[in-house]
């Protein structure tokens, strides 16, 4: 086969690779690539001595970490997980509440479209850096590389809708590192349980709000009809212009309230609106958990 034949046809495969990937792993690695360039990896050594839990064998585990004798009970192979190195795994959780679709113009994403993005991309810039990541509710706990990134994919693509505004009391392993990506307009006592549950386990975390500009301004004007997407009825205002004071005060309230919780738990609060570029966000982020390592 000519030099030239083999050429094409391996452009021509990888074209065909390229096209059965998921649009939202594409751009979430398109970001990913961008703010990998200015950090550096957060890999850190270290095997592990305290027993955690047993976890399902993956494509890339030493061998010596299976544990025969727990696999021999069960048609899978195990491997021992030590607290060490479930510490060094980042658990992810977006909200994907119906408030989450909300978007006030045409040319910004709808919140969930951003929280999926954000999560994924972030995703793959800890893979690069050698973590293990899951999604908060996986109980195949934490996987490496692609494995994670395919796991992960395949969640956020179904688009579930789920009530939940913030995780569910889920127990993670000591000193583990928790990123919760949403709107955060859920009552400040219910997020400051939820921290509080997780902070009881040792966990240090990160809330990132999501809100579109419109939710932060109220830029609109006479008789408007807002309607609950989650419930919670409807309410028709008369002339917005002269709420748009107090719903401003009630906001930099709330959001002052989730920087306070946060602070309180050694956790970290920062905030996203959808017109700006997500890779702001994510180095952010990505940065926050560097810190914490």
């Amino acid at each position: 086969m000519s030099t030239h034949r083999l050429s094409s046809d391996i452009f021509h495969r990888a074209e065909a690779a390229g096209a059965e990937l998921p649009p939202l792993l594409v751009a979430a690695e398109r970001v990913a690539a961008t703010v990998s360039q200015g950090v550096h990896g957060r890999r850190r050594v270290g095997p592990g001595e305290t027993f955690w839990q047993y976890r399902r064998y993956q494509h890339g585990d030493p061998m010596q970490r299976i544990d025969w004798r727990m696999s021999a009970r069960s048609r899978h192979v195990f491997v021992r997980q030590t607290e060490w190195e479930a510490a060094q795994s980042v658990w992810l959780w977006r909200d994907a509440s119906p408030s989450m679709d909300y978007c006030s113009r045409a040319c910004w994403p709808r919140k969930s479209d951003r929280a999926n993005l954000l999560l994924l991309a972030l995703a793959s810039l800890l893979a690069r850096g050698g973590e293990h990541v899951a999604l908060v509710g996986d109980d195949r706990g934490p996987a490496p590389g692609r494995t994670a990134l395919k796991r992960l994919t395949a969640v956020l693509m179904r688009r579930a809708q789920s009530m939940d505004s913030v995780p569910p009391p889920v127990a993670l392993p000591r000193f583990a590192s928790l990123v919760i990506i949403g709107d955060l307009l859920t009552p400040l006592d219910q997020v400051a349980a939820m921290v509080g549950r997780f902070v009881a386990q040792g966990v240090r975390g990160h809330l990132l709000q999501v809100l579109d500009p419109a939710e932060e301004t109220l830029p609109f004007s006479g008789r408007v009809r807002f309607v609950g997407t989650e419930g919670e009825g409807e309410a028709v205002i008369g002339r917005v212009e002269r709420v748009r004071p107090a719903y401003a005060a009630a906001m930099a309230a709330h959001r002052a309230g989730l920087n306070r919780i946060a602070r309180a738990g050694g956790w970290t609060f920062a905030q996203h609106h959808t017109s700006r570029p997500a890779q702001s966000a994510l180095l952010a982020l990505y940065l926050a958990l560097s810190a914490q390592s």
